[in-house]
């Protein structure tokens, strides 16, 4: 079975979780070609999640036009969030490509996570602490 999702495209009898929530009532925002929905495990409070409309397994299969979107959204949110809770002092931005790199639902989706001052005792590093060992490297 292939690493990068492709076998678990949806079908009839296995919906994609995502595309069937392109719609629904848990949207916080939307533009053409994408929508935002907030993380149901959030790392930090306001964690949201943007995906493209289309079904599509990974960042690397967005098209222009979706890329545009997706930055789209994540510029909006990021405004929003802000407005919302003057504590959030920076984001982490990213995306699982593969189920080597993380990946469990195989539907594009670009975390937005907002970070505050104490969230973490050290927070140097960032994104590398998808491991661990290497994060303050």
């Amino acid at each position: 079975m292939p690493s990068d999702g492709s076998a678990d495209a949806p079908t009839p009898e296995k919906p994609c979780l995502f595309c069937n929530l392109r719609y629904s009532q848990l949207v916080v925002m939307r533009n053409d070609f994408a929508f935002a929905l907030r993380d149901t495990s959030p790392v930090t409070p306001l964690h949201t999640l943007v995906l493209p409309l289309r079904h599509t397994p990974t960042y690397f299969d967005l098209t222009d036009q979706e890329i545009a979107a997706a930055n789209d959204l994540l510029r909006r949110l990021r405004a929003e969030i802000h407005a919302a809770d003057l504590a959030v002092q920076g984001f982490n931005i990213g995306a699982n490509a593969g189920a080597v790199s993380g990946q469990t639902i195989f539907h594009c989706h670009i975390h937005l996570i907002p970070r505050r001052a104490a969230d973490l005792d050290d927070p140097r590093g960032g994104v590398r602490g998808v491991i661990p060992d290497r994060m303050r490297n």
